[in-house]
């Protein structure tokens, strides 16, 4: 795809109003993308602050992904080396805004739309051709990327296998997890110190 038409795909997302009806506020798409990325970060959706300042994991989580990723913000946030492609590109609400028993009890966030992986998934993906590593993070994006889903600590558990196939999974990194990193101490001692590695191979080395 040229310069041009890849310019194209991007404005058509960033002006998609597909699930406008289905959202609590107007649509506002959030990713980062660029041709020649190394690494996808996979997730869920933007959540309530990714949505309102209009940049994903800029937040206490995305302060831990980066520190077990081993990298800085601008690391992170140069499109040119890092992607960041959620299932749902829209903030979906969470549980204030639905209907039923639960209305207007705000919890987690509700699914990420699927009619935004069936419009747009597999057109960004396949610009995205310098992929070599793919952080996967949740459930929706276990389904897709990994073709199955299943038990998060199971999936983490194989962290060398699926880093052999250019992936990995990782348990979300909100401070909700601390429970699940004390209860699971190999993560830190095997998995991040691998991940990190694997990183810096691929990000260019940082001038002194």
């Amino acid at each position: 795809m040229s310069n041009n038409a890849f310019s194209e795909l991007q404005g058509s997302i960033l002006a998609c109003q597909h699930c406008a009806e289905a959202l609590p506020y107007s649509p506002k798409p959030i990713i980062q993308i660029h041709p020649d990325a190394k690494i996808l970060i996979a997730g869920q959706a933007p959540g309530q602050k990714a949505h309102d300042i209009g940049r994903p994991f800029d937040d206490l989580s995305g302060d831990r992904l980066r520190e077990w990723l081993g990298v800085t913000k601008d690391e992170f946030y140069d499109e040119q080396q890092v992607a960041i492609v959620p299932m749902g590109f829209c903030f979906p609400g969470n549980s204030y805004h639905k209907s039923g028993p639960s209305a207007g009890k705000k919890s987690g966030d509700l699914p990420p739309r699927p009619e935004c992986a069936i419009k747009w998934r597999e057109a960004v993906l396949s610009q995205l051709t310098k992929i070599e590593l793919t952080i996967v993070l949740g459930a929706y994006a276990q389904a897709y990327h990994l073709g199955q889903s299943g038990n998060v600590t199971e999936q983490v558990k194989q962290w060398q296998y699926w880093l052999e196939q250019g992936k990995l999974v990782l348990p979300h990194p909100s401070p909700r997890n601390n429970r699940w990193l004390k209860q699971n101490p190999w993560f830190e001692i095997d998995v991040l110190p691998a991940l990190r590695s694997r990183i810096k191979a691929l990000l260019p080395p940082v001038a002194s």
